[in-house]
């Protein structure tokens, strides 16, 4: 038996060695992050687009900065060719934190355009002191008329004919055309569902030899719904069928995206990030069908959405190589 000192020992060495175990270290608690600096607010009041006329507009500038504002310009501008007098106002005095400053220019209004139209304006404003920037910026996007109810309203090319009867077409500017037979036996026949990209997309239901196609010319075009992106059905003519697609969404903010289509044949069938949805063999010709053995052929592609709104109408790029047969929002 051990003795009760050598236990009494032993008790005392487990008790120490408990004691001088480190506490673990306390873990620092992260800061919370600084709140973003408040900005200096441009507001541009509505601009009267009832023209001809020469309209009033009011800039406000918000000094939301801690500091007092001072040495105030507003500048103003227009579209293009849209006479401002005078381009640039200096505001006198200085502005506390909180206070705002205005700015009146007269603008030189045309008589509205026929059809929808999209006007832009923007203001800037250059200061010292208030929040530290020493400038800021704000635009407004008037509209008049109103977009076409979809897209066979904006059908303006010939791009599909009859073998019996190719004189209508001119996809490319050349009298060239698909072959509404070889474009049949690949699964695109008036108003087939063709499903690219995550999108369900409809071949238009147009007859050969008639409009059935949009030559991108800045239309807009109602197209309601939510989704994660925009796919566009179409081709291009030349190399260069790229251009920049804004969605205007139903709470009135607006977003854009770029995309392009490969020449309807010989370029790249992924060039511009396009992807390839059906190839039909040789195509028609003013003299009839020919180019046997080649490739044309129709693509998508696609612009992101801002998934949490939903779209109002959707301005097409302004570049006429881009033909666009559908679009649709997909998830």
């Amino acid at each position: 038996m051990r003795s009760a000192g050598r236990i009494g020992t032993l008790r005392a060495m487990a008790v120490a060695a408990v004691l001088l175990v480190p506490a673990p270290a306390a873990v620092a608690a992260e800061p919370e992050p600084a709140p973003a600096p408040a900005r200096t607010e441009v507001t541009i009041a509505p601009v009267d687009l009832a023209g001809p006329a020469i309209s009033t507009v009011k800039v406000t500038v918000k000094n939301a900065g801690p500091d007092r504002m001072r040495s105030l310009e507003v500048s103003f501008a227009g579209p293009v060719g849209w006479a401002v007098q005078p381009s640039v106002r200096s505001v006198d005095g200085t502005f506390a934190a909180g206070a705002t400053a205005a700015a009146e220019f007269r603008i030189q209004v045309p008589e509205p355009r026929a059809g929808f139209t999209v006007r832009t304006f923007t203001a800037t404003a250059t200061y010292k002191g208030g929040d530290g920037a020493g400038t800021a910026t704000a635009t407004r996007s008037q509209r008049s008329g109103t977009p076409l109810a979809d897209l066979a309203d904006a059908y303006n090319n010939v791009g599909v004919t009859d073998e019996s009867d190719p004189t209508p077409g001119n996809y490319d500017g050349g009298g060239n055309s698909f072959s509404a037979q070889k474009l049949a036996d690949v699964g695109l026949t008036p108003g087939a569902t063709v499903r690219a990209l995550g999108a369900e997309l409809t071949w238009p239901e147009a007859a050969a030899g008639t409009k059935g196609n949009v030559s991108s010319a800045g239309q807009a075009v109602t197209l309601n719904g939510r989704g994660g992106k925009l796919v566009f059905l179409g081709s291009g003519v030349g190399s260069g069928a790229t251009g920049t697609a804004t969605v205007y969404y139903k709470d009135g903010t607006t977003g854009t995206g770029s995309f392009g289509f490969p020449n309807w044949s010989f370029d790249p069938a992924n060039a511009h990030g396009a992807t390839l949805v059906a190839s039909s063999d040789g195509r028609n010709r003013q003299n009839g069908y020919g180019n046997a053995g080649i490739a044309y052929r129709i693509f998508a592609h696609s612009i992101p959405l801002d998934a949490a709104k939903e779209v109002d109408f959707v301005v097409l790029p302004g570049n006429g190589n881009i033909h666009v047969f559908d679009m649709a929002i997909a998830p």
